[in-house]
This record gives structure tokens, C-alpha cells and sequence, in this order.
């Protein structure tokens, strides 16, 4: 009796239990994820606009989804070859465009439902104007090879009003290899240079492109679209200073030649400041309204006409004494010498003169400091 009791109770504390506890709860179900936008793409120019810029840019904006294609032919359906922005605000043509003619873009773009959304515009371009152009210079010499301090100068030949600087700007450009991010900076309305922080490095690679046909400059417009692709030789450097009359020449930072110096007298004095050679020239003709001479071994350091130069009629003033007309004076080996090893671009510092550079006499990106020159 004892057993059966004790089966019949565990029966029905196991029928309680199950009773008691139910089913097991069902898994709630899984929301279902939103469904995956299409790209959105907008394209400029508007088709059927007409009087379009030569300077014209392919805009690709694009929301929910990234620009995988941009092409574009003319009326005759040639393409023409260009590339992107860094930021991908639009497409830029490597060529300016040609005045009163038909274009057609076909950009596509991948949404994020991985369906490609495809926009086509036709434009025209506005008729060559009759204002007057405005002349520019890259002063780079394609396949050159310059020193480590070469600024990417564009030179004006009138001034480019301030209100037109910021458009000027966005039609330069400049690539370098290794990647070496810069600045441009205007020296008044004829002179804009574009320079990193550092020197270049040495054998970098740069390309750069004033895309400038066509921009509007005051009453008139750009001339010119013009490429330059140049090497970084060597790193060399010179440092003159006025105090020990001593030009100090290094190579890869390592001194390489000491050479005394005679700089500008009193009422001439040489330029304080970060400039670099501009030209070398094996003779060049010098007028004052005190004389008439030529020169050897000339390297330009400004516009206003300092140099350093082979000038043997002041070699026992040289390391002692200043007696030019603001040029720096070496020997003639010396010139030769130094004529033999420069590059366009390499940095010249002179030290503790009586005055400072003026900002724009020759190519002075490097006379200012970072802070200031990346300054508006």
C-alpha cells in the first residue's frame, strides 16, 4: 500500500507541475529590416542649358549612394578623357572646353540597393567673348628638375581683382608624388604660389595644371589651360649670413662648401629673408643709373634685381666687407662652382641685414611661416 501511494502522489505532483509551467514561449519574430534606398543624382550642368563656361565642370551630387561612372563627348561624340575631385563635388574635364559647342555627360551612380541610377545632361558653351584676355604663366618647364623649395608659381600679366581670386584658385591644380599636401597663397593680384609645409621631398613627382581658359578676371577672362609635370632633384640648401660675411652651402643638410662673401653696402643692403634661385643665367647685363656691367654665373634671388655673382673686382672684400649694390658677391670660382650645382627652386636664407624681403620680390613663398601663409 505504502508504494502505491507513493507512485500515485509523484504522478500527480508531476501532473501538477506540467500544468502549472504550460507551453514554452514562442520566439518573438524578427522585425523586418527597411528597404535599401536608391541613389539619388543630381547632375550640372542642367540639360538644355546653353552659355555654359569653358571652365564648366561635370557637378555629381549624389545621396544614398557613390558615383561609379562619368563620361563626356562632344557633338561630334568624342570623349574627353577627365577625372574627379578629391571630394567628389564634380568632374573635371582635362581640357578646357571648346567656346559654342554642344556637350553631352552620362554620369551613373550605385545606390545603396545596389541598382545603378543613370543621368544624362546636354549643354552648350557660351560664345568666345569679346573682353579682353587676360595673360598667365606657369612658371614650370614640363620634364624640369628643381630644387627642394620650387613653389608652384602663376604669374598674371594684370592684377586679378579680389573678388575673383577664389574662382582663379579652384582652377588650380597640383599633384605630387609622394602625396605632400600644401596651400596657395596670393603675393598681391599678379602672384599666387603653392607650396607644402616642408620642403618637397626629395624626387617627388608633380604635376600641375592651370585650368584657367575662360575664368572670369574683372572685365575680361583667362587665356590660358596649360600642364607642367617636373621632378624634386636633390635636397641643396644656402645659407648666407651678413655677420660672418660666410655663404655655407649643404647638400642632403650636410655642409658641403663654406665661401665668403661680400653683401650689399649701407645704402644698398641686401634683402633679409627665405628666397630661392629663380634663374641661372652664365652672363646677364646689369643697367643702375651708376653703371653698366655684365655679369657671370648669375642667379636670380629677386625680382628687384638681387643675384649672387661672380664679381672678381671684390674678392678682397669678400668675407670682410659689404660693397655691392644689394647682390651677394663670390669669387669667380666660387660662382662657377656654385653655378654648376644649383637648381631652379633650391632655398636661399640670408641672415641679419639691414632690411627684410619684401613678400612677392621673387618667389617668397617660403618667407612666411606656415601660420601665416595658409592664412586668407
Amino acid at each position: 500500500m505504502r508504494t502505491r501511494t507513493t507512485v500515485a502522489a509523484l504522478a500527480l505532483a508531476a501532473a501538477g507541475l506540467t500544468a502549472c509551467h504550460g507551453d514554452p514561449p514562442k520566439a518573438a519574430a524578427k522585425p523586418k529590416p527597411p528597404p535599401l534606398k536608391p541613389a539619388a543624382l543630381s547632375v550640372t550642368p542642367a540639360s538644355g542649358a546653353g552659355a555654359v563656361p569653358i571652365s564648366a565642370e561635370i557637378g555629381t551630387s549624389v545621396t544614398d549612394g557613390k558615383i561609379t561612372s562619368v563620361s563626356l563627348v562632344d557633338a561630334a561624340g568624342q570623349q574627353l578623357p577627365g577625372a574627379p575631385r578629391d571630394d567628389g563635388s564634380t568632374w573635371v574635364p582635362a581640357a578646357a572646353l571648346r567656346y559654342d559647342t554642344s556637350y553631352t555627360a552620362k554620369v551613373t551612380a550605385v545606390g545603396a540597393d545596389n541598382h545603378p541610377v543613370t543621368q544624362v545632361t546636354t549643354f552648350h558653351t557660351a560664345a568666345k567673348p569679346s573682353g579682353s584676355a587676360v595673360t598667365s604663366d606657369l612658371m614650370l618647364t614640363n620634364g624640369g628638375t628643381y630644387g627642394v623649395g620650387m613653389p608652384i608659381v602663376v604669374e598674371f600679366g594684370s592684377d586679378v581683382p579680389p573678388e575673383n581670386r577664389a574662382a582663379v584658385q579652384q582652377r588650380l591644380f597640383v599633384t605630387s608624388d609622394p602625396p605632400q599636401p600644401g596651400a596657395w597663397h596670393w603675393f598681391g593680384g599678379k602672384q599666387v604660389m603653392y607650396r607644402p609645409e616642408n620642403y618637397w621631398q626629395p624626387g617627388t613627382k608633380i604635376t600641375a595644371r592651370k585650368a584657367l581658359n575662360g575664368v572670369a578676371i574683372g572685365s575680361g577672362h583667362a587665356d590660358e589651360d596649360l600642364s607642367a609635370s617636373v621632378t624634386i632633384g636633390r635636397k641643396l640648401t644656402i645659407d648666407i649670413d651678413n655677420s660672418t660675411k660666410t655663404m655655407q652651402v649643404s647638400v642632403n643638410d650636410a655642409v658641403v662648401r663654406s665661401i665668403p662673401v661680400s653683401l650689399g653696402k649701407a645704402s644698398t643692403p641686401t634683402s633679409s629673408g627665405t628666397t630661392v634661385i629663380m634663374s641661372r643665367e652664365p652672363s646677364a647685363l646689369f643697367k643702375t643709373p651708376e653703371y653698366t656691367t655684365t655679369v657671370q654665373y648669375a642667379m636670380r634671388l629677386t625680382w628687384g634685381g638681387q643675384y649672387i655673382h661672380a664679381a672678381p673686382w671684390s674678392v678682397s672684400d669678400q668675407g670682410k666687407r659689404n660693397v655691392s649694390h644689394g647682390c651677394t658677391n663670390v669669387s669667380t670660382d666660387n660662382a662657377r662652382w656654385l653655378y654648376e650645382q644649383v637648381l631652379v627652386g633650391d632655398p636661399v636664407v640670408t641672415r641679419n641685414t639691414e632690411v627684410g624681403l619684401d613678400p612677392g620680390d621673387g618667389w617668397t613663398a617660403w618667407n612666411l611661416p606656415w601660420s601665416e601663409y595658409t592664412k586668407a
